[in-house]
C-alpha cells in the first residue's frame, strides 16, 4: 500500500500548524536565494526511523531541495553519526528544520524502544506488538516506527478487527453473547479477539473458535497454565504492564504475541540534531 499519500497530510498538517502563514524570523533573516548545507547528527545510539519523512517535509516546502539519506531507516547507529545531510534554500531548510526533526526524534525513539523489546525475546517465539495508544493523528507514522524497530503491527484501529474487550462483554452480559452477536452480524469476516481476565474466562472462551485470546494482566503462573490449557489450538496474546524488565519472563510462559502500550504512549525522543553551514553552498550578497 502507498503510504506517501497519508503521510504527506500528516506533513501538511504539521506544517501548517508551525509555520502557518510565513515563518517571520526566517523570513526576515534569510535571504530568498541563500542556499546552504545541514546535517542530522545522532546524539545517541539507537534505531533511526523517519528518514523518508523528513525528505517529504523539505520538499513539501521546496521541492529542490535535496535530502540525503546516509543511514537506513531500521538501521542501528551509533551516538556521532550523521544519520542525513540536507542543500537547498536556507528558508526551506529553516522553516522544515523543527518539523523534520519532531518526526525523526518522535519515530526512533519509538524504533528504538522497540528494538529494546524486540531484542529482549530474542530465542523465543513471541512477537512484541504495538497498540492503539499512539498520539491522535499521526498514528499511522508511530505503527511505521513500531514495524521498522522490528516490531510487528497489532489492528491499525477499531474497524479492521474486532476485539472484544471487558466493557463490551458486560454490555452485551457475557463473553459468549458478544462472540455470538460478531458471528451473526455485517462484521463476520474480520479477525475476532477476544480478552479474557482469568482461567474461568479462557476455558469459556477457546471453544467459541476465536481467531485469538488476549490475557489481560494475568500473572506469569496463569499465563503458564493458560498457555498448556490452550495447547496451541489459539494464538495467545499478553497484555498488560509489560517492561523491558520482565518481557522475557512473559515471553518464556510461551504466548505468541505480547502487546507493548509503552511502544508508543510514553515515548522518550530520541536525541538528533540539526547543523547548519552557511558557507558550504555559499550566500549571496
Amino acid at each position: 500500500m502507498n503510504l506517501v499519500p497519508k503521510i504527506n497530510k500528516i506533513i501538511e498538517t504539521a506544517l501548517n500548524e508551525d509555520v502557518a502563514d510565513g515563518d517571520v524570523t526566517t523570513l526576515s533573516t534569510v535571504k530568498p536565494n541563500d542556499n546552504f548545507f545541514g546535517e542530522f547528527l545522532s546524539r545517541q545510539d539507537g534505531v533511526v526511523s523517519g528518514l523518508e519523512v523528513a525528505s517529504l517535509v523539505f520538499n513539501t516546502l521546496d521541492k529542490n531541495v535535496r535530502f540525503s539519506i546516509k543511514k537506513n531507516d531500521g538501521e542501528k547507529i551509533k551516538i556521532g553519526e550523521i544519520i542525513a545531510t540536507v542543500r537547498g534554500s536556507g528558508r526551506a531548510l529553516l522553516s522544515g528544520e523543527r518539523v523534520a526533526l519532531n518526526f525523526l526524534q518522535r519515530m526512533s525513539g519509538i524504533s528504538t524502544t522497540t528494538s529494546k523489546f524486540v531484542d529482549a525475546v530474542q530465542g523465543t517465539k513471541a512477537k512484541i506488538l504495538d497498540t492503539r495508544k499512539t498520539a491522535p493523528g499521526i498514528r499511522l507514522l508511530d505503527k511505521l516506527a513500531v514495524s521498522l524497530g522490528g516490531g510487528v503491527n497489532h489492528r491499525e484501529g477499531l474497524y479492521d478487527m474486532v476485539l472484544i474487550k471487558e466493557n463490551h462483554i458486560e454490555a452485551s452480559g457475557s463473553i459468549s453473547e458478544a462472540v455470538s452477536r460478531v458471528r451473526n452480524g455485517k462484521y463476520k469476516h474480520l479477525v475476532v479477539e477476544v480478552e479474557v481476565k482469568n482461567i474461568l474466562e479462557l476455558k469459556e472462551t477457546i471453544d467459541l473458535e476465536v481467531d485469538r485470546i488476549l490475557l489481560d494482566n494475568m500473572n506469569l503462573e496463569d499465563m503458564t497454565k493458560s498457555v498448556r490449557i490452550v495447547n496451541g489450538k489459539v494464538p495467545l496474546e499478553a497484555s498488560g504492564n509489560v517492561t523491558l524488565a520482565n518481557v522475557k519472563d512473559v515471553a518464556y510462559t510461551g504466548v505468541d504475541f505480547i502487546s507493548v502500550g509503552a511502544l508508543t504512549h510514553s515515548v522518550k525522543a530520541m536525541d538528533i540534531s540539526f547543523l547548519l553551514n552557511s558557507q558550504f553552498e555559499g550566500r549571496n550578497s
